[in-house]
């Protein structure tokens, strides 16, 4: 890629007169050697998955093989269709959605993993409420995740996406950013709005651990992308607004990579801290092992 921080992103967007999503596609063809045509179309196959997984997640069951978690987000959806949501209908939807595509991948369904499984929810939770609400197509869309691919380029070579060495900072918070600055040019925003985006989502998630109970992506990783679907398009409003990150947003990643290398390893995946070893953590994961035991093993019957 010809840039490998977002500074330098926007200043070949400056330069060249074009957006994020036209820069990344137009380097992504150059880097691979293939077509931008057929780079959009399989971006476009990716887009219409999370499509399906927000359908599935919405019409079908989604109880998890733990039995931890599932159909929350058709509960959001039901409480939506009440008309009296604390935090509009646009955060409520996609809230819903979010939650929806990430009980799809607890339930071993098919997802996006955008940019991790354990933050699948929020790109799509953002995108597809937001074609519904404003009546964009598909190929707009698109466009809108070759804008995200673009921030989480920069965010996975610079600091982290992977809870395991980051903290959940690194999967949920870069999930937000990338939703966030892609919302921004999705509405028509400028580039360095886009960018000031990502660094206001950022920011609201450095140090946040990944703790997740029983080692499952589940608790509290679900409820997460639900509550950071919401996040992207408050930093979007920002930024849209005029809001800008006061420091720059290459230096939040750069802070993102220190918080995360100084994060304890029991914060980082593991599952020997946070939420994971309260006392209801604890029992919870007791009891799957428990299960585990009862049923036999199909290997050896």
């Amino acid at each position: 890629m010809r840039f490998s921080h977002l500074r330098e992103l926007a200043e070949l967007c400056r330069k060249e007169g074009k957006s994020i999503a036209g820069i990344m596609l137009e380097d992504q063809s150059h880097e691979t050697g293939i077509d931008q045509e057929d780079i959009f179309r399989q971006m476009a196959d990716y887009y219409q998955i999370m499509k399906e997984a927000v359908r599935k997640g919405q019409t079908e069951d989604t109880v998890s093989r733990s039995g931890l978690t599932g159909g929350d987000g058709k509960r959001v959806a039901e409480y939506l269709r009440s008309g009296e949501t604390c935090s509009g209908d646009a955060s409520a939807l996609a809230m819903a959605y979010a939650l929806s595509v990430s009980e799809v991948n607890a339930s071993m369904g098919r997802i996006v993993a955008t940019p991790t499984a354990g933050s699948c929810g929020v790109i799509p939770g953002v995108f597809i409420s937001a074609q519904e609400r404003f009546g964009w197509d598909d190929d707009h869309m698109v466009r809108g995740l070759f804008t995200a691919g673009a921030i989480g380029y920069v965010i996975a070579n610079n600091s982290f996406i992977s809870g395991a060495e980051g903290g959940c900072q690194a999967e949920i918070g870069s999930a937000i950013g990338m939703a966030a600055g892609a919302m921004v040019e999705l509405r028509g925003g400028t580039t360095d709005q886009a960018i000031h985006a990502v660094g206001l989502a950022l920011k609201n998630t450095l140090g946040l651990i990944c703790d997740p109970v029983a080692g499952l992506v589940e608790i509290p990783c679900i409820v997460r992308n639900g509550l950071g679907a919401v996040t992207a398009l408050a930093a979007a409003d920002m930024a849209l607004a005029g809001v800008r990150s006061a420091i720059p947003t290459d230096e939040v990643i750069d802070v993102m990579l220190e918080v995360g290398s100084a994060m304890p390893t029991k914060h980082r995946e593991t599952a020997k801290g946070g939420l994971a070893q309260t006392p209801t953590g604890r029992k919870l994961t007791e009891s799957l092992r428990g299960k585990r035991k009862e049923s036999p093993d199909p290997a050896q019957a």
